[in-house]
Formats: C-alpha cells, sequence, structure tokens
C-alpha cells in the first residue's frame, strides 16, 4: 500500500532505541525524511541516515532546541511523533511500588516534564511549521493512561495529561489543516520489559522473582486478548498509517492486544 508519505518531513522524539528507533525506520521507509533527537544516538539509529540530533527533551530549552536544529535539515515539517518517555527505569519503580502519599513532588515533576512537559514543549516549538505544512502531531501514549491500578502511578497520570492536550491540539488547530492523534501502546517487546536492568526486572526483583518468570506473569495478568506482547514494528506500522493522508484527529488508537476493555 501507497501511504502517500514520499517525499515528506518528520520529527521522532527519542529515535535512539525501542518504539522510537522502529517509528524513524518506517517512516524513512515510506520515503520520508526524518530527524531525530534524543539524548544519545546509537548505531542502530546512525544507520537509519535519519538526521539524528542530541537533545535532551526533559529539560525546557531541550525541545525548541531540537526543533530549530530539525529545520536547518527538514526545511518544515509534516510530522511530528512526540515518543521520547521511560528514562530511568528507577523513577518508573518508584511510581509502581509507592503510593501517592509517598511519592514526592520531584518524582511528579521528573516524569511529566519527560513524558507530557517534552510533547507539550515541542508540539509548540513544531506548530508554525506545522500548521503551514498543514501538519499532523502524533503522541506516543500508553495503555496505561486507562489501567490506573497497573504500573507506576505518575507515568500513567502524565500519559492522561498526553491524552488530554492531543484533543486540545487536534481542536484547536485544527481549522489551519494539523491533525493530532493520539497512539496508545500496552506492552511493547522493549527493554522496558527484556531488558535484565529494565523496569520489569527491576519490579521483579523487588518481589523476589526471577524475570522472565514474572514477565509472564504480568502480561498474564493485564488479560490481553491475544495472549502476546506488541512488537515495536507493529507500534510503528500504526504510526506511519495514522501519518499518511487521511482524516483520523482528536482520537486515541490503543494497540494493546485487547488489554483495555471497552
Amino acid at each position: 500500500m501507497d501511504l502517500h508519505l514520499t517525499g515528506k518531513t518528520a520529527v521522532v522524539t527519542g529515535g535512539s532505541k525501542g518504539i522510537g528507533l522502529a517509528i524513524v525506520r518506517a517512516l524513512v521507509a515510506e520515503g520520508v525524511t526524518v530527524a531525530t533527537g534524543s539524548r544519545t544516538i546509537t548505531a542502530e539509529l546512525r544507520a537509519t541516515g535519519a538526521h539524528a540530533i542530541v537533545a535532551d527533551l526533559s529539560t525546557g530549552d531541550g525541545p525548541a532546541a531540537l526543533i530549530s536544529a530539525a529545520l536547518v535539515h527538514l526545511g518544515g515539517i509534516d510530522i511530528l511523533v512526540n515518543n521520547v518517555g521511560i528514562g530511568d527505569p528507577a523513577d518508573l519503580l518508584a511510581g509502581a511500588t509507592s503510593g501517592v502519599h509517598e511519592l514526592a513532588d520531584q518524582d511528579w515533576v521528573r516524569t511529566f516534564d519527560l513524558h507530557f512537559y517534552s510533547a507539550l514543549r515541542t508540539t509548540r516549538a513544531a506548530l508554525p511549521s506545522l500548521i503551514e505544512h498543514r501538519g499532523t502531531v502524533i503522541n506516543i501514549s500508553s495503555a496505561g493512561a486507562h489501567l490506573v491500578t497497573a504500573g507506576p502511578a505518575h507515568y500513567n497520570v502524565a500519559k492522561a495529561a498526553l491524552n488530554a492536550l492531543t484533543k486540545v491540539v487536534a481542536e484547536q488547530y485544527g481549522a489551519q489543516g494539523v491533525r493530532a492523534i493520539t497512539v496508545s501502546p500496552g506492552p511493547v517487546d522493549t527493554g522496558v520489559w527484556n531488558d535484565p536492568n529494565g523496569f520489569i526486572a527491576l519490579v521483579a526483583a523487588t518481589q523476589g522473582i526471577e524475570h522472565e518468570t514474572f514477565a509472564k506473569e504480568m502480561l498474564a495478568s493485564l488479560g490481553s486478548a491475544t495472549g502476546r506482547i506488541t512488537t515495536p514494528e507493529e507500534v510503528a506500522a500504526l504510526v506511519t498509517f495514522a501519518a499518511s493522508p487521511n482524516n483520523i484527529t482528536a482520537t486515541e488508537i490503543i494497540i494493546d492486544g485487547g488489554t483495555v476493555k471497552g
């Protein structure tokens, strides 16, 4: 299927690994010129041919600096994918093992800076070009925004805020040709689940359970209809479709194997 993306431009945040890297690869394969920003540039990212820009998107000025650098390479922005997230697994562990009364303000601030404000600031910086190009914003959220008893509380709340931001952007800028869509994965086969130092491994250690065993039990407890984890490539394929010319906006598309019911 020709998605009519050849010649388009895109900025992807957090493109060095995992879902972000898969999105970069998928967009490049569709003929999109991609710029991506992350704190580190991996060999896998360099191999994509994307313009790799070092940027700390959890800071106040990092997103604007990324967009400024990306515009030098791209000339304009047709697609913005706000994907950056996860960060330090220890921060997620704190949110998963602590009650609201135990999480300090700084825990919430760090989480919101990375998972909400990075998207807000990057979108704000890119909007003049997105309006000019009648572009699309795709925010990578999480099924966790709907599963408040599962996973890190501050992460889930930040993702719920991101979902609301998508709708606000779609409503405010739709008449100027800008679309905004949320893509919300459930468990994805990335380092979060399979890295021995990743989030799931850390939670398993706190409970004295072997990593692989705990991961299988956790996945089963979520009640996925398909009974399997999503791949980064499946998320990337959905993002690429959402970025293609269509009339989808102001909505959330969940890719979680049927974990969120209804």
